[in-house]
C-alpha cells in the first residue's frame, strides 16, 4: 500500500505535501472569464463563488456554452481568470506563472479527459508512471509498482504492457484515472469522463469515483451531461451564462 489510513485522518500534509485534513478544499471568489473574439467579448463566468470542501463528490451540469469546462478548467489551472481569485488546498494559484502550476498540478490534481490523451507510444504503465516522473514523485525504482497497484485498483493491471490503441475505450479511461491519480492528489477532476463511454461502461467507470471518494478520501468534480450519473452524486452545480443558479 502506498498510503494508510493514518495518513487520510492526518490534519497536517504527508510526505508528499498534500494536506490531508478535512477542510475546504477549493475556494473561487469573484471568479470572471473573458474571452477575446472576433465579434467582441465573450464572458464565460460572472462572479463565479463557490466552495468545495474535502471528500465531496460534486458534478458539474448545464448546457453546451454554460460555462462549465471552464469553470473546471480554473480550478485545474489549465485556464486562468480575467479577475478573481482561484484558491486550491490553500495555493492561490490564479498568481502562479506557468511553470509553477505545472509543477502545482502535477502534485495537486489529477485530471480525467474525455478523450483519455494517453500517449500512444507509451504502454498503459508507462503512462501511469509518467506523472510520477515529471513531478518526481516516489522513488524512481518504487514508480512501477505504484503504477501497478493503481491499476489493479481500477480492475486492468493485466492490460499494463500494452498499448493505448491494445485496449478497449473503457479501459483506456481507467488508464487514465489511475494516471490521475499517480501522485496521489487530493482533487480529481473529470470533465465528461464517461461522454465516449457505452452505458454499461459509463456505469462501471462511475462506480470506480464513488470507491475513489469513499475509500480513497478523493474530493471529485465531474461535468457531465448525464442526468441519470449527476443524480448520484452528493452535490449538483448547474451553471447557466456563466453563472451558478443551482447549487
Amino acid at each position: 500500500m502506498f498510503r494508510t489510513k493514518e495518513a487520510v485522518a492526518n490534519p497536517t500534509a504527508d510526505a508528499n505535501g498534500h494536506q490531508q485534513a478535512n477542510k475546504r478544499l477549493i475556494d473561487l471568489k469573484d471568479v470572471v472569464k473573458t474571452y477575446k473574439t472576433d465579434a467582441g467579448d465573450f464572458v464565460a463566468l460572472r462572479g463565479i463563488n463557490l466552495r468545495v470542501n474535502s471528500g465531496e463528490f460534486v458534478a458539474v451540469i448545464g448546457k453546451s456554452g454554460s460555462g462549465k469546462s471552464t469553470l473546471i478548467n480554473m480550478i485545474t489551472g489549465i485556464d486562468r481568470p480575467t479577475s478573481g481569485e482561484v484558491w486550491v488546498n490553500g495555493t492561490p494559484i490564479h498568481n502562479f506563472n506557468e511553470g509553477q502550476m505545472a509543477q502545482w498540478r502535477g502534485r495537486n490534481i489529477g485530471v480525467v479527459f474525455q478523450f483519455f490523451q494517453l500517449l500512444p507510444t507509451l504502454t498503459v504503465v508507462e503512462n501511469v508512471m509518467l506523472p510520477m516522473d515529471f513531478c518526481n514523485m516516489y522513488k524512481p525504482n518504487e514508480r512501477r509498482d505504484r503504477a501497478m497497484y493503481l491499476l489493479d485498483l481500477v480492475d486492468i493491471a493485466e492490460q499494463a504492457d500494452k498499448l493505448p490503441t491494445e485496449v478497449s475505450g473503457g479501459q483506456q479511461q481507467r488508464a487514465a484515472i489511475a494516471r490521475g491519480l499517480a501522485n496521489d492528489p487530493p482533487i480529481i477532476a473529470a470533465d465528461e469522463p464517461t461522454g465516449n463511454l457505452d452505458s454499461r461502461t459509463a456505469d462501471a467507470i462511475f462506480n470506480l469515483f464513488e470507491r475513489l471518494v469513499d475509500e480513497e478520501n478523493k474530493t471529485f468534480l465531474m461535468v457531465t451531461h448525464d442526468d441519470d450519473l449527476s443524480s448520484r452524486v452528493q452535490r449538483v452545480i448547474q451553471l447557466a451564462d456563466g453563472e451558478i443558479i443551482r447549487d
